[in-house]
């Protein structure tokens, strides 16, 4: 369906069962999804926003759909700062938005987001990259029940090592928090997250 949304240059929002896509005349503009943390996480957890600034924002800016474009305009975030996290936050929301599913699709014309366009993205491209990251997460891991599970930590075998972003997610898991869980700790992408819980699982440690 979001190919032929595309293709109709349709403005809308496409709701399905794991998320909800946005599109501007056919354009992907925003994504959301329970299972992956907004921009607001993804700024303010991370330490770069102070959640009062954005909470200022939305309520300044999200009647107009304008919440992105205030935060550079007043000076919160600079261009490319908004446009990277943004971005990376419409791929990661939009992975789990086009997941398989057996619920109904639906698509809601002239509905938009509060947050506003930052950089419209292709429909073709956002499917594309989503196909990518499925394909990556089963050659590292090729079992998506650690992508639902809690996270429990293992000991590592004599001389096995991991980076400091694996570090990180070991010591804020345990075995009570999902990998999403530990995302919105974490202040990171899902996807990412789900692709070192996988990597950690194919080692042992988890």
């Amino acid at each position: 369906m979001l190919v032929r949304l595309a293709a109709e240059k349709a403005t809308g929002a496409l709701l399905r069962d794991h998320g909800t896509l946005y599109l501007v005349d056919g354009r992907v503009v925003h994504a959301e999804s329970p299972a992956a943390p907004g921009v607001d996480i993804l700024l303010t957890a991370g330490g770069r926003l102070p959640r009062e600034g954005w909470d200022e924002a939305v309520d300044r800016a999200g009647a107009h759909r304008a919440v992105g474009r205030f935060l550079v305009d007043s000076g919160r975030l600079h261009d490319g700062e908004l446009e990277i996290c943004h971005l990376g936050a419409v791929f990661d929301a939009a992975f789990f938005a086009l997941s398989p599913t057996s619920g109904p699709t639906r698509f809601r014309y002239g509905v938009g987001h509060w947050f506003g366009t930052v950089r419209p993205v292709s429909a073709e491209a956002v499917e594309r990259e989503t196909v990518r990251r499925r394909e990556l997460l089963d050659a590292v891991w090729p079992y998506a029940a650690v992508d639902t599970s809690p996270v429990a930590p293992r000991a590592a075998a004599p001389g096995q090592t991991v980076g400091a972003r694996q570090r990180a997610l070991l010591a804020a898991a345990d075995g009570r928090l999902t990998p999403a869980e530990l995302a919105r700790v974490l202040g990171r992408p899902a996807f990412h997250t789900l692709l070192d819980v996988r990597r950690l699982a194919a080692a042992g440690l988890v």
